[in-house]
Parts: structure tokens; C-alpha cells; sequence
């Protein structure tokens, strides 16, 4: 089978503490350029897109680089999702290799970033994205639309996005199309509600459902663990370990093949699917 994508996982540490953010159990941990290239190896056949995250800040990672040009020659499709307070730093490196899109995730600098240096920290993203747009998708992100304390912090981002990209701030949301808006070409803005982890340790409610999770796509952690999506960030749905085993053979485990089936017939099997409100229909 084919992925529309492949999450890859290549650090579980941050540069930033947010509050809403999953806290991990496991050890922090930087993947090896020798462990990332295997991984590609081994999924290669499998899909044509990656994206650098799970948990994690993937700007972070001492040998980005490297990494980079590893996927680069592999002839996949990177996707990278960021915090944005590295941009500045990491911007020649990002701009020296064909990345597909950038999604910055500008809610996590409300808790992370003195307000004083709110304009700075903005102003870096705003210009990387104008720097980028040429070549590759950039997704600024505001995901905490529905928390009444982020405002001031709303407020601030809308009013400079609509000032860099010549719209007043009613334009901006009278423009805005569902959740997202084209600031230019290749430069886009979504709102949305914050956004909450499924998590193992509370009673689920989702019984029915179906979701992505082994259909469009998988997750392997920064330890290689395989787990079925991107939400799995303390592998409470383990399926093997990809330094050790193929992905076809972890693909053809029991685990794999009933969470995949459940699905199919709209059944939560595994207990942490049910604290979990991501649905498609």
C-alpha cells in the first residue's frame, strides 16, 4: 500500500514549552543522520510525502542539514511543521533545499515569547515566508481562536499580517474562506480552536468513527517506534520498531490490521482512538 504521507519524528524536544502541548514520556532524543536514512530507505517504497513532525521541534535538530539532503535524494516530498522561533536561525539552510511546505505554528509563541518581542518574533516569520513563498507552500497558523485569553495575542498577528499583506483586518476576515485564507501566492493563513492530544489516561467517549490513521498515513517516533497517526505521541498504539523490522512486516501485525479494520467499519479498537475527537466523515 501507498501513504499520502509518512510523519517522521526526527526530535522530541522543543525549544518551547507550551502549556497545551502533550507531555511525553518517553527520553528526549535527537534521531541519528545514519537511523533518518534508514527510516527513508525502508519507506520509500511506501509514500511520496514526509512531514518532520510528531512532537518535537525539527528546527532544532543539529543536523537538519543533512537530514534535509538525505530526503532531498531520496526524491520525497518534505513537509515541515515548526514553532517559527528558529526560522531566523535555520533560514539558509531551509531556503538552500526543496522543502514542499513550511506550516508555522505562530500560537505557540503566545506563551513562549515575551510580548514585548512579539513584533520580532512576527516580523522573522513574516519575512521567511516571503523569503520561501517562491518555492515552496507556507501555512501561518493561529490555532487558538476559541480561547478568550489568547486575543490580545490574536489581535496582534492578525493586525500585522493584514498590514504586511495590504488588507485591512476587515478584508482579512471577510476574505477568510472556512478556516483559511490565501495571503499570497503560496502564503496562507488558517484559524482554528485549539487544538487537544487524545489521551490514554481519560475515559473515551468515540465509540464510532473512522479516521486516517493507517489509511493515509503513519507516524514513526525519533526512537523508531511505528504507531498508526501523528496524535500517537507516547506510542500507546506500538506496532514495531522500524530500526529493527520492514514496515511491511509491521504493517501486517494483527494490531495494524484491526485498528485499520475498525476503522473501515467505523469501530474504535484501541482505547486511546476514543479520547480522540479528530472524525472524518
Amino acid at each position: 500500500m501507498k501513504f499520502k504521507k509518512i510523519y517522521i519524528e526526527i526530535t522530541n524536544s522543543c525549544n518551547f514549552d507550551c502549556s497545551f502541548c502533550f507531555k511525553t514520556t518517553r527520553i528526549a532524543k535527537f534521531m541519528s543522520v545514519p537511523e533518518f536514512q534508514l527510516i527513508v530507505d525502508k519507506i520509500r517504497p511506501f509514500t511520496d510525502y514526509i512531514y518532520l513532525h510528531v512532537l518535537g521541534e525539527p528546527l532544532l535538530h543539529p543536523q537538519l542539514d543533512k537530514i534535509l539532503t538525505i530526503a532531498e535524494a531520496a526524491g520525497l516530498n518534505i513537509n515541515i511543521t515548526t514553532n517559527g522561533g528558529l526560522l531566523n536561525r535555520k533560514k539558509e539552510i531551509l531556503l538552500n533545499h526543496s522543502i514542499r511546505q513550511i506550516n508555522i505554528s505562530l500560537h505557540d509563541a503566545e506563551e513562549n515569547v515575551a510580548p514585548v518581542k512579539w513584533y520580532e518574533y512576527l516580523n522573522s516569520v513574516l519575512d521567511f515566508a516571503s523569503s520561501a513563498a517562491p518555492k515552496c507552500y507556507v501555512s501561518l497558523r493561529l490555532w487558538n481562536i476559541s480561547n478568550e485569553s489568547s486575543n490580545e495575542f490574536n489581535a496582534f498577528c492578525l493586525k500585522k499580517i493584514a498590514s504586511t499583506f495590504n488588507l485591512s483586518e476587515d478584508e482579512l476576515y471577510a476574505k477568510m474562506n472556512g478556516n483559511g485564507l490565501k495571503l499570497a501566492e503560496h502564503v496562507f493563513l488558517q484559524l482554528a480552536p485549539r487544538f487537544e492530544w487524545p489521551n490514554q489516561n481519560q475515559k473515551g467517549t468515540q465509540t464510532q468513527k473512522n479516521c486516517y490513521a493507517l489509511r493515509d498515513h503513519i507516524a514513526i517516533l525519533a526512537d523508531g517506534q511505528v504507531v498508526p497517526c501523528c496524535l500517537d505521541a507516547d506510542a500507546n498504539m506500538f506496532l514495531g520498531n522500524i530500526f529493527t523490522e520492514n514496515l511491511s512486516d509491521i504493517l501486517q501485525k494483527n494490531r495494524a490490521k484491526d485498528i485499520k479494520k475498525g476503522f473501515e467499519q467505523r469501530k474504535v479498537v484501541e482505547p486511546i482512538c476514543a479520547t480522540c475527537g479528530f472524525i472524518i466523515d
